[in-house]
């Protein structure tokens, strides 16, 4: 018996091996890789998965596991920091998205329940497809970058309370047993949990932390205990492993038992996919594909103009929306558990669960190659998403002429120095972005400003370039850097050009396409630190006369909002 099962996941772990390799050589998430192998292992290929139920088992403990270490990434403390946008953005976006998925489900035939199920599978992304996604392509500091994060924390407090909703009213008889009993008990205890994590798990935490073997024994222990008190209490195992990751969340060592806990989570989680993707049975059964179809157009389609409407009616230009919208064009693990929840809750078939995990591996895999080439796909739409700007913000332009001296496309962190300068030589200067908090600050300095996109072509021609001396990019997206060069250039032949970059070969890049100066922001740390040695030599008096100014200088960034940006 102990062979047999120990035989079954050795061949579905080398099977899971070999599909992510290919997974990874096409540039997808392994997550497609382990549903695939599922589906080769299950019953419609080679039926290798007997021991279903003990998968099952493992599987619901990686869930545990997932949904601990996603607690442990969700800092009450950083609600602060989320902003009216993306709390605003991540609301409307939930319940909208809901609405119409609702909709869109009941004419295609499903129950009221089972719609019910689905729109909310539809709405949610994924956080670890998204995080990655930016990563990869440096964009977690970027203005979208930060929307679409924040945006994800708002979903994944929804998630919550739907996951707690769905789990107390499963085992409550009524609606008033429900809000009376289940609902007011497992309150309190989140109530008697978030004290705790501030009060008593710190020291506890902090005398687990003097040994990594005891703290990584500890973070097992603690997500089963509580997994297990607020399963007795009434609500689901997952609900649990994610408060437990919350009440942790704001230890200063939540980043090392997320790193101890993950590579258990990777391993029992793989068999929670692999058995999904062995669940799946389409055969004779074209109406699972047609609705799957369906709705990962929804999503990559419809979730991404939902976005994009709610960014243009907060105020955010049309390649802010995009951006943000094509990024969350996905479906989340919290979708698929969802769906999981209500079958095993026997209130959802097996063929939604198959609908929902298809989508999940259609939407996965072409977010994240429409995401790859998103800048590409935005000149092509950018027209037609005019419709989603406030027209006032696309008109608005101060000065009373075109003539400035100098034109700053993106102020940001790096623009802000860069004003200053501009006023202390006095020359005239024009600031472009698209950050409406930027115009705000821009407008109450009474600075200058376009509000747009330095990559539309349009705007480039309406900013007078024939008469700029100089013309400098904080932006570090090479593409826009090379338009606005070619346009400067075809122009104003002598102006000076100041580019920003993050990589060595897109310097070099611009320096062959004829910018005189580039500016790479990781390296002047420590060339600007060479230049205070030369020149204060080991005067401490000096360097401490320097601290004081430092000092200054960061409370005045930090009164308008600045931050340095994460070491990714």
């Amino acid at each position: 018996m102990v062979e047999g099962i120990f035989f079954e996941i050795t061949i579905v772990i080398l099977m899971a091996t070999i599909v992510s390799m290919a997974m990874r050589v096409l540039r997808q998430p392994l997550i497609i890789g382990y549903i695939f192998t599922g589906i080769i292992a299950g019953p419609m290929f080679l039926d290798l998965v007997e021991s279903s139920e003990l998968l099952s088992t493992l599987s619901q403990i990686g869930v545990a596991f997932l949904l601990f270490i996603v607690g442990l990434n969700l800092n009450l403390k950083t609600l602060k920091e989320v902003g009216s946008v993306a709390f605003l953005g991540g609301l409307g976006q939930v319940i909208l998205t809901f609405l119409i998925g609702y909709m869109l489900s009941l004419g295609l035939g499903f129950n009221s329940t089972e719609s019910a199920y689905i729109s909310m599978a539809l709405t949610f992304s994924s956080t670890i497809i998204v995080i990655k996604l930016l990563s990869d392509k440096k964009d977690l500091d970027s203005l979208y970058g930060k929307i679409s994060a924040g945006i994800l924390l708002v979903q994944d407090l929804v998630v919550i309370f739907i996951l707690m909703f769905i789990s107390a009213i499963d085992r409550s008889d009524s609606l008033v047993a429900l809000f009376s009993g289940t609902l007011t008990t497992g309150t309190g205890f989140v109530i008697l949990l978030i004290i705790a994590s501030y009060y008593i798990m710190p020291r506890v935490v902090h005398f687990m932390a003097r040994s990594q073997e005891l703290l990584f024994l500890f973070s097992i222990a603690w997500v089963m205990l509580i997994s297990t008190i607020v399963y007795k209490m009434g609500f689901s195992i997952e609900i649990g492993a994610l408060f437990a990751g919350i009440s942790l969340a704001s230890s200063p060592y939540h980043y090392e038992m997320s790193s101890k806990v993950k590579p258990l989570r990777d391993f029992f989680v793989v068999l929670f996919f692999v058995l999904l993707g062995s669940q799946m049975n389409i055969e004779n059964n074209v109406n699972i594909l047609i609705y799957a179809l369906i709705f990962s157009l929804f999503v990559l389609l419809g979730k991404t103009l939902i976005i994009n409407a709610l960014m243009g009616m907060l105020g955010y230009h049309r390649k802010v929306g995009f951006s943000t919208g094509l990024a969350l064009a996905q479906i989340s693990e919290f979708s698929i558990i969802l769906v999981l929840v209500g079958y095993n809750n026997g209130v959802l078939g097996q063929d939604i669960v198959s609908v929902i995990t298809i989508v999940g591996l259609a939407t996965i895999a072409l977010s994240a190659y429409l995401f790859q080439y998103s800048g590409s796909i935005y000149t092509k739409c950018s027209p037609y998403l005019k419709i989603f700007e406030r027209k006032y913000l696309r008109e608005e332009f101060t000065g009373k002429s075109k003539n400035f001296r100098i034109i700053l496309f993106g102020y940001n962190r790096i623009g802000f120095s860069l004003t200053r300068a501009f006023r202390k030589i006095k020359k005239s200067f024009l600031v472009v972005d698209f950050n409406p908090d930027i115009i705000k600050l821009l407008k109450h300095e009474n600075s200058p400003y376009k509000y747009g996109d330095a990559g539309d072509i349009e705007l480039l021609d309406e900013l007078g370039l024939d008469k700029v001396e100089m013309a400098i990019s904080t932006i570090p997206d090479i593409d826009t850097n090379l338009l606005i060069m070619g346009k400067v250039r075809e122009k104003n032949k002598n102006a000076v050009i100041i580019i920003t970059s993050h990589q060595i070969d897109d310097a070099f890049r611009l320096y062959e396409a004829g910018a005189d100066y580039v500016i790479m922001p990781h390296f002047l740390g420590g060339v600007h630190t060479s230049t205070l040695i030369e020149k204060f030599g080991t005067k401490v008096n000096k360097f401490v006369k320097e601290k004081f100014r430092h000092i200054e200088e960061l409370k005045l960034r930090k009164g308008i909002g600045h931050e340095h940006p994460r070491i990714h």
